[in-house]
């Protein structure tokens, strides 16, 4: 740019730091077609920001095919003026994928893991959700995996009145809170780590929830289900 405009490269920095331009990232966005995605942003939106008295609002997702990656060295520990280190090629063992359900109001997680993914699988942690929370009514946050919607999931919804179902946006599965305890776990858990097998990967993941739940932290809803549909959604 600078040899392109004829002045310093100097200039170029202080005029994008004046700005407050940062040339060198970019950011992804998209837009849902759901032809109701403003009932459901309404929906799920006022969910979080007033809760039915004395209900419980869940949301729950799968974080399917996390891999149990050994690294070819033993990982380099944190050290003075050094970050923590580790190689970059690894050995697959095989993989998991976690069923969890974030409670919204106290930010407490119910995870399980399962070697498969598939209605049955959510049904049967559906199911355990509905023991957990016996006579209370259940507002459950979920995206459109097919998985949420088979045969058997709403037959079993029909015979358990209590329990309803809150669906995000096509597309908007961002809207879930659930995505961004995932994203925690991601970064403080399992890209961290090494394992020598999905037995391995699965008791890490269940030590990191039991500590997580010593003193679980809530997600504070902010934006408003206006200022959502307006960048969300193409009218």
């Amino acid at each position: 740019m600078a040899a392109r405009a004829g002045v310093s490269s100097t200039t170029v920095h202080r005029l994008w730091r004046a700005h407050a331009l940062q040339p060198h990232r970019t950011q992804t966005f998209k837009f849902t077609k759901d032809p109701a995605a403003e009932q459901k942003i309404l929906d799920v939106v006022g969910l979080y920001l007033a809760p039915p008295t004395n209900a419980v609002v869940l949301s729950v997702d799968e974080k399917t095919q996390i891999q149990a990656l050994e690294r070819s060295q033993p990982l380099l520990r944190l050290r003075s003026n050094l970050p923590a280190r580790q190689t970059h090629d690894y050995r697959r063992h095989g993989l998991t994928s976690l069923y969890a359900a974030l409670e919204v109001g106290s930010g407490r997680v119910t995870g399980e893991c399962s070697a498969r993914h598939t209605g049955a699988d959510f049904l049967r942690f559906l199911k355990r959700l509905a023991r957990q929370y016996r006579r209370r009514d259940l507002h459950v946050i979920l995206d459109n995996s097919s998985t949420h919607s088979t045969p058997a999931v709403k037959a079993w919804l029909l015979r358990n009145p209590r329990v309803r179902f809150h669906f995000t946006p096509t597309g908007a599965s961002w809207l879930n809170m659930i995505e961004a305890w995932f994203g925690i776990l991601t970064r403080k858990a399992v890209r961290r780590g090494s394992f020598t097998s999905v037995r391995a990967l699965v008791q890490h993941i269940e030590l990191f929830l039991a500590h997580w739940n010593e003193n679980p932290t809530p997600f504070v809803w902010t934006k408003e289900p206006a200022e959502i549909i307006r960048k969300a959604v193409r009218r």
